[in-house]
């Protein structure tokens, strides 16, 4: 059976005229890896601050292990750790002697502290980097140095918040790594992220935000599958055949095609797979269109998309307006 260790109700939070937060729910899982998507402005980070007690709520409530992150938010801290969107590090210390620093604040002796570090640092792939100054990291080395000082003592939860923004292909990469170890060491990691990629490969469970609300939570599967089924994709070859494709190809799917003239694309639902797929070829071959076809499943962020096209701004708000997936 699992348990949420983390509850939120009806959160609200706003800047003067700005909605922030507009009544969001959230319930994140013990031992869960929980992305929370949304569009730039759409909460997330005002979400992951009241969280980690550093901004206080305008109304509802949250909760993290247990403790009310606005009442006992000294209590919600001990269990939590934070990584924000830029690296909390002294570039004037070595990679070893900021591990330390943040092991002596956090109340070890100077031993622990230093056994500490020296784990992490091997953890995190950065022993050979131990006795360089962190002014002459990488940018991934940064962020993975960055999470390691978060761990120096063991929290239960870790707040990350859009971790790899910057980074390199190989740097986030690693990053993935990192995480995916937190997860197996059954930390309970909320990540938020503006890579839809990142989400599907790492998150358990998925939490898409828009104008300051919950519009959808799932695993990845069943946010995808609010996209609709198969699809097939055609991209025509000959610029001047492609209105001709494209009447061709409405005429088997009863006008439901997605029509991109600027990179001569033609999309289409695939309800029955391959026997659609073999139609739209024989249909192009027919008519004598050259063109290079792909089934697909719809992807993450296919469902992002379609689940924050039509979401009403926080000022159009209604109560008791339905979320997607809520349980």
């Amino acid at each position: 059976m699992s348990v949420s260790l983390i509850e939120v109700e009806n959160l609200r939070k706003r800047y003067g005229d700005t909605v922030a937060l507009a009544g969001l729910d959230l319930s994140v899982e013990a031992g869960s890896v929980t992305a929370v998507l949304g569009p730039n402005g759409a909460g997330k980070t005002t979400a992951v601050r009241i969280l980690a007690t550093l901004l206080a709520p305008d109304s509802g409530r949250a909760t993290v292990a247990g403790h009310d992150v606005v009442t006992e938010p000294g209590a919600v801290r001990e269990r939590i750790a934070v990584t924000g969107q830029y690296a909390a590090l002294d570039d004037r210390l070595t990679g070893a002697e900021n591990l330390v620093l943040f092991g002596r604040l956090d109340g070890l002796d100077r031993r622990a502290a230093k056994a500490q570090a020296s784990e992490l640092l091997d953890r995190f792939d950065l022993g050979g980097g131990a006795a360089r100054l962190v002014g002459t990291y990488s940018g991934g080395m940064r962020r993975r140095l960055d999470l390691a000082a978060t761990l120096v003592v063991h929290r239960d939860v870790v707040f990350l918040d859009e971790p790899s923004t910057g980074l390199d292909p190989r740097g986030r990469t690693g990053l993935w790594e990192v995480i995916s170890t937190l997860h197996a060491d059954g930390i309970t990691v909320v990540l938020t992220t503006q890579y839809l990629e990142e989400a599907d490969r790492l998150a358990d469970r998925v939490a898409i935000v828009a104008h300051g609300r919950l519009v959808a939570e799932g695993t990845p599967a069943e946010i995808k599958a609010r996209a609709g089924g198969q699809r097939i994709e055609v991209v025509v070859s000959d610029p001047a055949a492609f209105q001709h494709a494209a009447s061709a190809l409405a005429v088997l799917a009863n006008g439901a095609v997605d029509v991109d003239p600027a990179n001569r694309r033609l999309s289409l639902p695939a309800p029955d797979g391959l026997d659609n797929l073999s139609s739209v070829v024989s249909a192009l071959r027919t008519a004598s269109i050259a063109a290079d076809l792909v089934l697909r499943h719809p992807s993450l962020d296919d469902a992002f998309m379609a689940l924050t096209a039509q979401v009403p701004d926080s000022s159009s708000e209604q109560p008791g307006t339905p979320v997607e997936g809520r349980r």
